[in-house]
């Protein structure tokens, strides 16, 4: 089932085409934007038009090889169906992505939960995992901040992520991610567990505003180190903000100039901001309902485990693999989209 009326997407096309075409147009403050808002309903029509003719064709290839009874154009048609297959259900999976938030970019942050060198190294070991991906799928990526710890692994780190549908498709990475070893940092060689969370937030359209007074700041600054700041430690660029009435706390080191720093930071935080101000009336409506959903936030929704036996199982769909040198390699699509068709569920 594909979860779009492409009767709709004609109907939003039409209309957005019809509005560029008026007198005028190119003038107005907001023609950039609307052009933007035509990308992606266009993209979903061309593909489905694409993917509706070789759909067509297969059958005409299919009748004509069962007609002359031709094996050379029989494997023909099965191979074929096997890519239409596949692209049907890469399309199907974007249709569900059809939150509020899906077609942004992404503001992804991880964090070691308790354990010390365990967990910041379990952190790092998530944070490689994600840029596989990134670089796989071929999303643009910048570092926004990468804390290392004292003996491994790291104490925080923040990447944003640009392109189409990285939201939609890393939302449902959020949550406590647990693994079990055995230790390379325990000379007995036991067995470990370990946790590290995973934030993913929304690059936020400048249209969406987030009230942020700037007494409600505090921002300090301090030499960068680490990953993305090896040449940019010589003068106190570094920027961390924290917004005092949320306790809400943001940093910043990619950038050679304090100032970008600074813009950088305050983009991650109106991300984070919205998600906070989103998460408590979603509460407030939960208490007043006497709703008992799970809170995805803090919730453990994978293991990853290596000792007495390897599986990688995401708690929330069932999805498992015993590939897990896989997986944290960066091949995550199957848990992504496992997440993705669960949620599309009526």
């Amino acid at each position: 089932m594909i979860i779009f009326d492409v009767a709709v997407k004609r109907e939003e096309v039409a209309r957005i085409e019809q509005e560029m075409s008026k007198p005028g147009f190119w003038d107005r403050e907001d023609s950039q934007k609307v052009v933007q808002e035509l990308g992606p309903p266009k993209r979903i029509l061309e593909e489905w038009t694409s993917l509706s003719n070789r759909v067509r064709d297969l059958r005409v290839l299919l009748e004509l090889a069962e007609e002359e009874q031709d094996e050379t154009a029989l494997q023909e048609a099965a191979t074929e169906c096997g890519e239409v297959e596949t692209l049907l259900s890469d399309f199907r999976l974007r249709s569900l992505l059809n939150g509020e938030h899906d077609r942004a970019g992404a503001i992804v942050s991880i964090h070691p939960g308790a354990g010390g060198t365990e967990s910041q190294d379990w952190a790092e070991i998530l944070t490689r995992m994600y840029l596989r991906w990134l670089e796989s799928r071929g999303f643009r990526y910048s570092i926004l901040d990468y804390q290392a710890g004292e003996e491994a692994g790291i104490k925080d780190a923040t990447i944003q992520v640009d392109g189409e549908y990285a939201y939609g498709y890393l939302k449902g990475e959020s949550g406590v991610h647990r693994l079990v070893r055995i230790s390379p940092f325990d000379a007995a060689q036991r067995r470990h567990t370990s946790f590290a969370s995973v934030f993913v937030f929304p690059q936020l359209d400048e249209a969406i505003e987030v009230a942020i007074a700037d007494s409600d700041l505090r921002v300090d600054t301090f030499r960068a180190s680490g990953a993305g700041g090896q040449h940019v430690n010589k003068t106190d660029s570094a920027v961390r903000i924290t917004h005092i009435p949320t306790g809400i706390v943001v940093q910043c080191q990619s950038e050679r100039s304090q100032h970008r720093n600074r813009d950088n930071a305050l983009k991650v935080l109106r991300a984070r901001l919205y998600m906070h101000y989103q998460e408590q009336q979603r509460k407030a409506l939960d208490k007043l309902h006497d709703d008992k959903k799970e809170i995805a936030w803090g919730s453990q929704i994978r293991s990853y485990v290596f000792q007495p036996y390897t599986l990688v199982k995401d708690h929330r769909t069932g999805h498992e693999t015993a590939d897990v040198g896989k997986v944290l390699d960066g091949r995550i699509d199957d848990f992504i989209n496992a997440f993705l068709a669960a949620k599309g569920r009526p």
